[in-house]
C-alpha cells in the first residue's frame, strides 16, 4: 500500500510540474476539454503537447473542444466490478480519444452513437469520459 501512495504522489508531482499543461488541467477542473491545434498544418491533436505530431511544428495553440463526439469503436469489460465500457470517441475537431463511456446501458452502445463530454475524478485528477448524448 505504501508503494501505491508514493507512486501516486510521484505521478501527481510529474503532472503538476509540467507548466505547459497547466491550462489543460485548469480547463479540465472546470469541466472543459482543451486540445492543441497546429497553426502551421491546421490539425488538432490530443493529448496536448508542445509539438504538433503531424508536422513537428512548435506553433500550436489551445482549442476548446465542443464536448460532442461519436463512438468510433468500443468494448465492454464484464469481468470488472462493476462492468465498464472503454471506447475510442471521435471528436468533430479531429482527434479520437481513448476513454470510457459512463452512465449508460452497456448493451445499447453502438458505433456512430453520439456522446457528450463529462469528467470523472481519478487519483485526484479530472479525466475526460463520455456519456450518451
Amino acid at each position: 500500500h505504501g508503494e501505491n501512495v508514493i507512486m501516486n504522489d510521484k505521478k501527481k508531482d510529474a503532472i503538476s510540474a509540467d507548466v505547459a499543461l497547466e491550462p489543460y488541467w485548469e480547463a479540465a477542473r472546470a469541466g472543459r476539454l482543451l486540445l492543441k491545434k497546429c497553426t502551421d498544418c491546421g490539425k488538432a491533436h490530443y493529448y496536448p503537447r508542445p509539438l504538433c505530431p503531424f508536422c513537428m511544428s512548435a506553433n500550436t495553440e489551445w482549442l476548446q473542444a465542443s464536448g460532442h463526439g461519436s463512438i468510433y469503436s468500443w468494448s465492454v469489460e464484464r469481468r470488472g466490478t462493476p462492468p465498464y465500457a472503454i471506447a475510442f470517441v471521435s471528436l468533430p475537431e479531429g482527434p479520437t480519444l481513448l476513454t470510457n463511456i459512463v452512465d449508460c446501458d452497456l448493451d445499447a452502445l453502438a458505433i456512430g452513437q453520439k456522446v457528450q463530454l463529462a469528467f470523472e475524478t481519478r487519483d485526484e485528477l479530472p479525466v475526460p469520459v463520455f456519456r450518451p448524448a
